[in-house]
């Protein structure tokens, strides 16, 4: 793939050989004023980040290529985290080396946490007042729209197969069964992964020697994750640095693994309260996982906030660098391939059986029942519609709805 692009529109008619190279590198300061202009104008999810990302970076300033870029995508997809701030990460490497990874990655960040840390604090002070009742009851039933509509998207790629299929809905029940969502996770991968490379399994020796070592590591990390911590921001840090480590399937699996861990586990969150984080979540730019800042907030405070947000995006800037030498093959391999199908499909299992949970608390009478079931129609007829209108609308509804009852 060549290594140059146009840097203007007389460079569009010149031969091959003659078109400006790329320079190869960006000032931090570049760097920094690209992302933290994302970070506070990115808004409606990763698909929508990834877009704006494609614009600032390939077609208005050509940093990378669109085939790079593509392939920086595809990295991030094969490991755990969020992908849009995967992909700042990795762009911000490749411009600026590690200096650049962290730049782009914190300025990304920054605005949606700083912005999330605030509303946290006003929640916690003014949730009992009736106009916030009356918004948060018109908010949550969108909400659970939200996540079916991510849901049925996700599950046309992630569910392509027999294996993946019964995988997800494997996981689906044994969730609600209480299963630790990490055991579920790798179990869902290392199954798929051996289903699907059978053929290459029986000539081989490969299974004797893979499935005692990572059977014993998922007993290990499950037997962690049912461990009791104090309520400090120290176990908030640590409840989601596990979480960022195993967070495949995009930011709302996020909510898997908060109900499992806060809500069922640590009872330090209501099941409500989560559905209020991921609502707060919708008002912010950037990545959906500043929610964990929110949630951070509820539980231990301001440095429960700052613990929560470093928590859950350290793992990105650990595993980016980390990958990239072995990209090309990992890419490659049948295994990582059918590995991160059964991730995948676990993580629609896991995002099915948290919209059930939190449909039982949400969906209560009829007002609520059509605010989800309208929101969820106009999201499938306009799938490109921005998901913060509908918040807003459903937020109006829910306070006349209180007012007038």
């Amino acid at each position: 793939m060549p290594e140059y692009t146009k840097t203007d529109l007389e460079a569009e008619n010149l031969p091959d050989d003659r078109k400006p190279l790329l320079p190869k590198k960006n000032s931090l300061g570049e760097i920094a004023l690209v992302f933290s202009k994302l970070g506070v104008t990115a808004f409606g999810g990763p698909a929508a980040h990834i877009a704006q990302i494609e614009l600032e970076v390939v077609q208005r300033r050509q940093w990378l290529s669109r085939e790079k870029l593509l392939d920086l995508l595809s990295i991030s997809n094969l490991i755990p985290g969020p992908n849009s701030t995967e992909l700042v990460i990795h762009v911000g490497l490749e411009r600026a080396g590690w200096r650049g990874m962290l730049v782009a990655g914190s300025c990304f960040i920054l605005p949606a946490m700083l912005m999330t840390w605030g509303l946290a604090i006003a929640y916690g002070q003014y949730q009992s007042i009736p106009t916030a009742g009356g918004l948060l009851y018109g908010i949550k039933p969108v909400i659970i729209a939200i996540v079916l509509q991510a849901l049925t998207k996700l599950g046309r790629s992630a569910l392509k197969s027999a294996a993946t299929w019964s995988a997800g809905i494997l996981v689906l029940v044994l969730y609600l069964l209480s299963i630790n969502e990490i055991i579920l996770m790798l179990s869902a991968g290392l199954i798929v992964t051996l289903v699907a490379n059978l053929q290459a399994l029986k000539k081989s020796r490969f299974l004797s020697f893979t499935i005692s070592p990572l059977a014993w590591g998922t007993f290990t990390l499950g037997a962690i994750a049912t461990e009791s911590h104090p309520k400090t921001w120290l176990a908030v840090f640590w409840s989601f640095l596990k979480i960022g480590s195993f967070l495949y399937g995009g930011g709302y699996v996020l909510l898997a693994f908060v109900q499992q861990e806060f809500v069922d586990r640590l009872h330090w969150l209501t099941s409500q309260q989560l559905l209020d984080a991921v609502a707060i979540g919708q008002f912010t730019p950037g990545p959906i996982l500043t929610t964990a800042t929110f949630i951070g907030y509820l539980i231990a405070g301001n440095l429960g906030a700052i613990a929560a947000t470093i928590g859950i995006f350290l793992p990105a800037f650990m595993l980016v660098p980390l990958i990239n030498p072995f990209v090309s093959k990992l890419r490659k391999s049948p295994w990582t391939a059918g590995f991160l199908d059964g991730v995948n499909a676990a993580s629609i299992g896991l995002m099915a059986a948290v919209a059930w949970e939190l449909g039982r608390g949400t969906l209560t009478d009829i007002w609520t029942i059509v605010i989800a079931i309208a929101s969820l129609a106009i999201l499938l007829k306009f799938p490109k519609l921005n998901s913060v209108w509908l918040v807003l609308a459903g937020g109006a509804i829910g306070w006349l709805l209180k007012i007038y009852q």
